[in-house]
């Protein structure tokens, strides 16, 4: 991450109104600032990037050879989903319907922070990813060994 990039951590379980609105954490929205991008995510979760992060994925993104057709479907992927947000005075973000329904969000939902990015995910889909990938921490972490993490 860039000098002065914001760090996002921790693990913060909320619940979307019938309106498809989320409480962003206040530590997040701090480090978000007042705007940030809300695209889809691996996995089947979304992706939440400061302007700042969008900026760097955005540079790097075109800098990819279109006549690649993975470079093509990814920036599709990323850019056709993605809206530009911010909360209301309650704190809360509104997920647009398309995003909401490639995570599957309806209910419960948690969000993440993973350094340069936040992740929303579906309660039960957190829990089932976690679940399935517990035994595989171990052999993920000797694997980044080799590679000097």
């Amino acid at each position: 991450m860039k000098e002065g990039a914001a760090m996002l951590l921790g693990e913060y379980e909320h619940a979307l109104d019938p309106k498809g609105r989320i409480a962003v954490p206040a530590k997040l929205r701090e480090a978000l600032g007042g705007k940030f991008i809300i695209t889809k995510g691996l996995d089947g979760c979304l992706f939440v990037y400061d302007l700042q992060q969008w900026q760097l994925l955005e540079a790097k993104l075109a800098s990819l050879p279109m006549s690649r057709k993975t470079a093509r479907d990814f920036t599709r992927f990323l850019f056709g989903g993605a809206c530009e947000c911010e909360c209301d005075k309650q704190g809360r973000v509104l997920i647009p319907a398309n995003l909401r329904r490639h995570a599957s969000l309806d209910k419960n939902a948690i969000i993440v922070g993973v350094g340069s990015r936040a992740e929303i995910w579906d309660a039960q889909k957190w829990a089932e990813y976690n679940e399935e990938n517990s035994e595989d921490v171990n052999e993920l972490a000797e694997q980044l060994a080799d590679l000097g993490i």
